[in-house]
Protein backbone atom coordinates (compact mmCIF):
# COMPACT_ATOMS: atom_id res chain seq x y z
CA UNK A 1 0.00 0.00 0.00
CA UNK A 2 1.29 3.80 -0.99
CA UNK A 3 0.21 6.52 1.01
CA UNK A 4 1.11 10.59 1.18
CA UNK A 5 2.67 10.96 4.56
CA UNK A 6 0.43 13.77 6.02
CA UNK A 7 1.41 13.47 9.83
CA UNK A 8 2.77 16.61 11.60
CA UNK A 9 6.15 14.29 12.90
CA UNK A 10 8.72 13.16 10.83
CA UNK A 11 8.10 10.09 9.00
CA UNK A 12 8.59 6.69 10.43
CA UNK A 13 11.40 5.26 7.99
CA UNK A 14 13.91 4.76 10.60
CA UNK A 15 14.18 0.91 9.04
CA UNK A 16 14.51 2.41 5.75
CA UNK A 17 17.25 4.94 6.59
CA UNK A 18 19.50 1.91 8.77
CA UNK A 19 18.86 -0.13 5.16
CA UNK A 20 20.32 2.60 2.93
CA UNK A 21 22.91 3.68 5.00
CA UNK A 22 24.65 0.42 5.57
CA UNK A 23 24.07 0.39 1.40
CA UNK A 24 25.84 3.89 1.56
CA UNK A 25 22.82 5.75 0.70
CA UNK A 26 22.71 8.93 3.37
CA UNK A 27 19.54 10.19 1.20
CA UNK A 28 16.72 8.41 3.93
CA UNK A 29 18.45 9.90 6.99
CA UNK A 30 18.84 13.16 5.10
CA UNK A 31 15.00 12.99 4.61
CA UNK A 32 14.62 13.19 8.78
CA UNK A 33 17.00 15.55 9.55
CA UNK A 34 15.61 17.94 6.90
CA UNK A 35 11.93 17.67 8.57
CA UNK A 36 13.21 17.80 12.17
CA UNK A 37 14.89 21.15 11.03
CA UNK A 38 11.98 22.09 9.23
CA UNK A 39 14.18 22.77 5.97
CA UNK A 40 11.77 20.16 4.18
CA UNK A 41 8.57 19.10 5.08
CA UNK A 42 7.01 18.25 1.33
CA UNK A 43 4.42 20.61 1.95
CA UNK A 44 4.44 23.13 -0.62
CA UNK A 45 1.83 23.07 -3.69
CA UNK A 46 2.69 19.87 -5.91
CA UNK A 47 4.89 18.06 -3.30
CA UNK A 48 4.24 15.08 -1.05
CA UNK A 49 6.40 12.33 0.42
CA UNK A 50 4.57 8.91 -0.15
CA UNK A 51 5.28 5.94 2.12
CA UNK A 52 4.89 2.64 0.85
CA UNK A 53 3.85 -0.26 3.88
CA UNK A 54 3.15 -3.95 4.16
CA UNK A 55 1.95 -5.78 7.25
CA UNK A 56 2.34 -2.24 9.02
CA UNK A 57 6.19 -1.95 8.04
CA UNK A 58 7.45 1.00 5.83
CA UNK A 59 9.03 -0.87 3.03
CA UNK A 60 9.65 2.24 0.93
CA UNK A 61 9.76 6.35 0.15
CA UNK A 62 9.57 8.53 -2.29
CA UNK A 63 9.01 11.98 -2.25
CA UNK A 64 8.34 15.07 -5.11
CA UNK A 65 9.40 18.75 -4.32
CA UNK A 66 9.62 22.06 -6.07
CA UNK A 67 12.64 21.45 -7.72
CA UNK A 68 15.86 23.84 -5.57
CA UNK A 69 18.49 23.49 -8.52
CA UNK A 70 16.22 26.15 -10.43
CA UNK A 71 14.48 29.27 -10.44
CA UNK A 72 11.65 27.60 -12.28
CA UNK A 73 8.60 26.69 -9.90
CA UNK A 74 7.06 24.40 -12.15
CA UNK A 75 9.91 22.24 -12.59
CA UNK A 76 9.60 19.04 -10.24
CA UNK A 77 11.92 16.83 -8.75
CA UNK A 78 11.78 13.03 -7.60
CA UNK A 79 13.63 12.99 -4.01
CA UNK A 80 14.65 10.00 -2.11
CA UNK A 81 13.15 6.56 -3.59
CA UNK A 82 14.21 3.93 -1.41
CA UNK A 83 12.70 0.38 -0.86
CA UNK A 84 13.81 -2.13 2.01
CA UNK A 85 16.10 -4.46 0.18
CA UNK A 86 14.11 -7.54 0.94
CA UNK A 87 11.18 -5.93 -1.05
CA UNK A 88 12.91 -5.05 -4.14
CA UNK A 89 12.15 -5.82 -7.44
CA UNK A 90 8.33 -6.60 -6.32
CA UNK A 91 6.91 -3.09 -7.52
CA UNK A 92 7.19 -1.09 -4.43
CA UNK A 93 9.38 1.10 -6.31
CA UNK A 94 7.67 1.61 -9.59
CA UNK A 95 4.08 2.24 -7.17
CA UNK A 96 5.90 5.03 -5.25
CA UNK A 97 7.05 6.60 -8.58
CA UNK A 98 3.94 5.86 -10.06
CA UNK A 99 2.20 8.36 -7.05
CA UNK A 100 4.80 10.67 -7.36
CA UNK A 101 4.21 11.11 -11.13
CA UNK A 102 0.29 11.25 -10.24
CA UNK A 103 1.13 14.36 -7.84
CA UNK A 104 3.19 16.02 -9.86
CA UNK A 105 1.34 15.94 -13.02
CA UNK A 106 -1.09 18.54 -10.74
CA UNK A 107 1.47 21.17 -10.64
CA UNK A 108 4.97 20.76 -13.15
CA UNK A 109 5.66 20.85 -16.50
CA UNK A 110 8.61 18.49 -15.78
CA UNK A 111 9.96 16.02 -13.09
CA UNK A 112 13.46 15.78 -12.85
CA UNK A 113 16.14 13.93 -10.79
CA UNK A 114 19.58 12.76 -10.24
CA UNK A 115 21.49 9.46 -9.73
CA UNK A 116 24.77 8.11 -10.30
CA UNK A 117 23.96 3.90 -10.18
CA UNK A 118 23.54 2.41 -13.48
CA UNK A 119 20.54 0.23 -12.06
CA UNK A 120 18.64 3.19 -10.93
CA UNK A 121 19.34 4.61 -14.15
CA UNK A 122 17.84 1.72 -16.26
CA UNK A 123 15.24 1.60 -13.81
CA UNK A 124 14.00 5.06 -14.65
CA UNK A 125 14.64 5.07 -17.91
CA UNK A 126 12.27 1.84 -18.31
CA UNK A 127 9.71 4.00 -16.02
CA UNK A 128 9.92 6.57 -19.12
CA UNK A 129 12.51 9.17 -17.86
CA UNK A 130 15.24 10.53 -20.02
CA UNK A 131 18.82 11.07 -19.94
CA UNK A 132 19.48 14.80 -19.48
CA UNK A 133 22.87 16.42 -19.59
CA UNK A 134 22.10 19.53 -17.30
CA UNK A 135 24.58 19.67 -14.56
CA UNK A 136 21.64 19.17 -11.87
CA UNK A 137 19.83 16.02 -13.14
CA UNK A 138 20.57 12.88 -15.04
CA UNK A 139 17.06 12.35 -16.09
CA UNK A 140 13.81 14.19 -16.74
CA UNK A 141 10.23 13.63 -18.07
CA UNK A 142 7.85 16.18 -19.34
CA UNK A 143 4.23 16.29 -18.07
CA UNK A 144 2.50 18.00 -20.31
CA UNK A 145 1.43 17.13 -23.79
CA UNK A 146 3.72 18.99 -26.33
CA UNK A 147 1.58 17.84 -29.02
Amino acid sequence: MVQMWTGDAAPPVDALAAAASAEGHRFVERTLTEWAAGENLFDRTGEGLFLASSDGEVIGMAGVNVDPYVTDPSVGRLRHLSALPTHRRRGVASALVDRCLDLARGSFTVLRLRTYDPKAAAFYAALGFGVTAESDATHAMPLVDTA
